[in-house]
Formats: C-alpha cells, structure tokens, sequence
C-alpha cells in the first residue's frame, strides 16, 4: 500500500483540546505547551480562539498568546479561531497571520451549536474571508459532522462536498474535515473521500477524526491511502466530546506519530519530545493522558 512520503500534523490541543476543560489553564503553562510541542517539531499549532470569553472562558487570552508567539515573526504556523468579524479584527490586532472559521455538513446541527442555518453561517463568515483577502492572512475552513450527526445521523457525502467547495469559492486554502462524534469507519471515510476527490485536490483537504468509538487512527490509515497527507490531533488526547457523554474526543498526536513511524511515513515530530509536551500538560490538568501511547511510553520512562 503506497502512503503520501509526508504527513503534516496539524496540533489542536491548545485550542480545541482546552478550550472545554473545566480547570483553567494559566496564560504561561498554555505557552510552555506551545512551546513544547514545536520544540517537538510540530509547525501548526492551534494557538487560540477569539470567541466570546464568556461563552468559551478557556480562551479569553488569546490575544496575550498570540502576541507572545509573535507569528509575523515567526517560521511556525499559529492559526486561531476567528467565528466572526469582531473577531477576526481582534486576532489580525493581536498579530495573527492565519486564522479558521467553523461550518457544519448537518443543518440542525449549524442550529443547535450556533443558532443559524449553514447558508447564514457561510453568510456570516463574508467578511472575514474579505478582511482575510485585504490582509494577506490565510483562512482554513473547519466542515463539521462529516461522517455523522447527533441529530440527523449519516450525512450525504455530497452535503459535506457543497459545504467544503463554498468555503473553498469564498478563499479558504484547506478543508479540515471533521467526524465531530467520532462515528467514522474507514468505510464511510472512503465513501466520503470517493466523493470528494473528484472535486476537491486531496491537497486542500485535512482529516479530524475523533476516537469516540476507537477509529481515529484506522479512519486516518484509510484517509492516507485515499491520499490526504495532513491530518489534525491533540496532544495527550486533549479535548472531549461534548455530543456523547464521557466519550475521548480528538485523536492523540502521540498516536498519529506512533502509526506513522511504523509505516515509516516522515512527519518530522519526535515522539520523545512530544511526551514532553504530554507530561506538562496532563500534569497540569491532575489526569492521565488520553493517549495509549502517552500512557505507555510515559510509564516505561518513569521505570527506567
């Protein structure tokens, strides 16, 4: 089986990995994980989330992140949430270079989570793409419950398609596909992907695949052989599943790297390094890592 020669792993732990947990998370032990996990040699790393601190508290010092990471200075990629115009404006003051805008492939769920159809919310993220444009700052399109709703259950490949190819039409450079409860097969991500590729390079599409029900790394496996050669993860297993009640949520990155240092895949991270990073913050935060890997490799250097 031929696999892309080079995977890139998007890091999301320090924004959609610890933007649900209940312990606040100090500005300066976010930036040390940050900082860990590019010393890793991760170069995209979710830095932040410039949503209502209100709604999201975990979040509210984006800005004094993202202007201690200094992106226009930097050779790292630190992408931030960005919901809408009031929001893009204040991560552009705070210096971010790329920011990422959230939709869903399920309509009821674009309701429930932010209150309006999928046509509003492509609506609402015009003029940020705009302001992206004026600005010279890259947009990455997030695309929800690719491969399954908490309302509506399967979802057709070719809603996820429309959705994708409207964000692409509006100028974002990538689509983050997203199995948001975590009920892909590698089955359905093939199905998925059969239906897409025709229509969208492999090149502009990203997997996210949460392992609710353990299929994170097989549904990443299938989505290589289908050709997509970047992938998201978190650190530690960062961040839950808010739709399924006690369920895991974003795969680890400790995993992702494991599974691809056996099939001797190159992505550039060390998984020794990255435990670094796995130790910081599951120490922090007073609970074992999510990761399998984490958990393994990290007991058997504790012993030596």
């Amino acid at each position: 089986m031929r696999y892309p020669s080079h995977i890139t792993l998007v890091e999301v732990g320090p924004r959609d990995g610890l933007q649900n947990e209940a312990t606040p998370v100090p500005t300066d032990v976010k930036l040390q994980l940050i900082q860990r996990l590019a010393a890793a040699g991760l170069t995209h790393i979710e830095a932040g989330s410039f949503v209502s601190p209100k709604r999201v508290p975990q979040m509210a010092d984006s800005a004094d992140i993202v202007r201690a990471l200094q992106p226009a200075a930097s050779p790292l990629h630190y992408p931030v949430l960005t919901p809408n115009l009031q929001g893009f404006d204040a991560a552009l003051a705070a210096g971010a270079r790329e920011v990422a805008v959230f939709a869903a492939a399920s309509e009821r769920f674009s309701q429930r989570n932010i209150q309006c159809s999928i046509a509003d919310s492509l609506a609402r993220f015009a003029p940020v793409l705009a302001a992206a444009r004026q600005h010279g700052v890259a947009v990455r399109g997030y695309v929800s419950c690719v491969l399954g709703c908490p309302y509506e259950g399967d979802i057709a490949p070719q809603a996820v398609a429309d959705v994708s190819l409207r964000l692409l039409e509006m100028g974002c450079t990538e689509i983050s596909l997203g199995d948001t409860i975590g009920v892909g097969t590698p089955a359905g991500v093939r199905r998925l992907l059969d239906a897409l590729l025709p229509q969208i390079p492999a090149s502009q599409l990203a997997g996210h695949f949460h392992d609710t029900y353990g299929m994170a790394i097989a549904n990443i496996v299938a989505a290589m052989e289908c050709g997509l050669a970047t992938f998201d993860s978190s650190v530690a297993g960062l961040g839950g599943c808010p739709y399924a009640q006690g369920a895991s949520g974003n795969v680890a990155t400790e995993d992702v790297v494991w599974l691809l240092n056996g099939l001797g895949v190159e992505c550039g991270v060390s998984l020794e390094a990255l435990l670094d990073a796995s130790a910081l913050i599951s120490g922090f935060l007073g609970k074992p890592p999510a990761s399998r890997v984490a958990r393994a490799l990290l007991a058997k250097r504790g012993s030596e």
